[in-house]
């Protein structure tokens, strides 16, 4: 099986955005073929990841209506749906159709349209992937986060310090993201005394609302180097469902979907969870930055609030999370965020991150729906780093 390449990337900017879902999907898609290494006739596959449009604006066939305004035609459509999971279902579609031998070019964009409707009808639609029972009762995801943060401060003796510098990060990183919802730095005691939202998250625990889209071109890695000279190869990938209701898992600390995706994708990377140079998890809130840094095995359980508040995690960290600022500060368009990991990731393996550059090989991407529900990973290495590394060595032998 020839292994899988993405050759390009792109994102809109995230926040408030005028235009419908169409408007924004073909917005990400042009933005990384035009002028880019393919032309739109090359394209034999397009996934469009997005969770709720037709909730959210009314709007159904999206692929097919992107297809159409990408002049892709007669290109395979497909939309993926996995909750606010679905940018990482995408990533992982879009892989398969590629590593199989069914597609040599794969578009793969991601996005979603929700500012336009209150917070109120936002969050109940959010709030629908829970299980029906729970549903019902009115059990939302802010429930869960913050019943699940108070048992892991409780269960590893950690300060609500802690997750208030997961926010701090992941903010003072956005600053450096063009693309960035908010691209503003807060401090501890702003996170600490922001109103209280689902006891003992506040406000600032909580990523926003958010439009917004992301797009990646994928073909074999067999062929990249005859489009372009910098690219990132998914060298693992892997995926997996965990129990839809919250309080049937025997630790709610642990999310096993993560745990059994993470596996998955190291064992077909052949790497351990030492060999990770960066890590973009799925902060919906801050609790699941700490749950997804010990389930993919950077930290031993109930070590991760440690790591945070002594900048392990931070960008000159040993291990940097969420350089592109993370769902927190970035934003979070449900079916764009796994999409947007990936590009974030792409644009640091290759070196085009700008002032949120970092040193990394290779990088992790963990996707999360609903409160661990189903989860996708994926591991990339960047081939850009590689060449640079060889010549930097081919400088020091001749030094010598």
């Amino acid at each position: 099986m020839d292994r899988v390449a993405v050759i390009a990337a792109s994102m809109t900017d995230f926040g408030q955005r005028d235009g419908w879902l169409r408007d924004l999907l073909a917005e990400a898609g042009s933005a990384c073929i035009d002028g880019g290494p393919v032309s739109p006739s090359e394209i034999e596959h397009l996934y469009v990841s997005n969770m709720a449009g037709g909730e959210f604006e009314g709007q159904g066939g999206i692929a097919n209506l992107v297809a159409h305004d990408l002049s892709l035609l007669p290109a395979y459509t497909a939309r993926i749906d996995q909750t606010s999971a679905s940018g990482g279902a995408g990533v992982y579609a879009a892989w398969q159709s590629v590593a199989s031998g069914a597609a040599d070019m794969t578009l793969l964009i991601g996005g979603e349209k929700m500012t336009h409707r209150t917070t109120g009808e936002a969050t109940d639609v959010i709030a629908s992937l829970t299980h029906p029972v729970e549903y019902k009762h009115g059990v939302t995801l802010p429930s869960f986060a913050g019943l699940t943060a108070r048992q892991y401060l409780h269960q590893y003796d950690a300060p609500r310090e802690s997750l208030a510098h997961v926010a701090v990060k992941n903010h003072r990183n956005g600053v450096d993201n063009p693309h960035a919802q908010f691209q503003k730095t807060v401090d501890i005691e702003t996170v600490l005394e922001s109103p209280l939202v689902a006891d003992p998250l506040r406000l600032y625990d909580f990523c926003p609302i958010t439009d917004g889209a992301a797009a990646l071109l994928l073909c074999p890695e067999s062929v990249a180097t005859s489009y372009t000279d910098s690219y990132a190869t998914i060298t693992g990938i892997g995926g997996a469902t965990d129990t839809h209701v919250v309080h049937e898992r025997p630790d709610p600390t642990v999310m096993n979907g993560v745990v059994s995706a993470a596996q998955q994708a190291y064992e077909m990377a052949d790497i351990s969870p030492d060999s990770i140079d960066m890590a973009e998890l799925h902060d919906m809130f801050t609790i699941l930055e700490f749950l997804q840094a010990e389930d993919l095995g950077f930290f031993e359980k109930g070590e991760a609030w440690k790591a945070a508040m002594n900048d392990i995690t931070a960008r000159d960290g040993d291990l940097p999370v969420n350089t592109s600022g993370g769902l927190k500060s970035k934003g979070h368009p449900l079916g764009a965020s796994g999409v947007a990991q990936v590009y974030e990731l792409y644009q640091q393996l290759c070196g085009t991150a700008g002032k949120r550059q970092i040193n990394a090989q290779t990088g992790l991407a963990c996707n999360v729906g609903g409160f661990g529900n189903c989860v996708t990973t994926t591991i990339l290495e960047g081939r850009q780093w590689l060449m640079n590394q060889g010549s930097l060595l081919l400088d020091m032998r001749a030094e010598r």
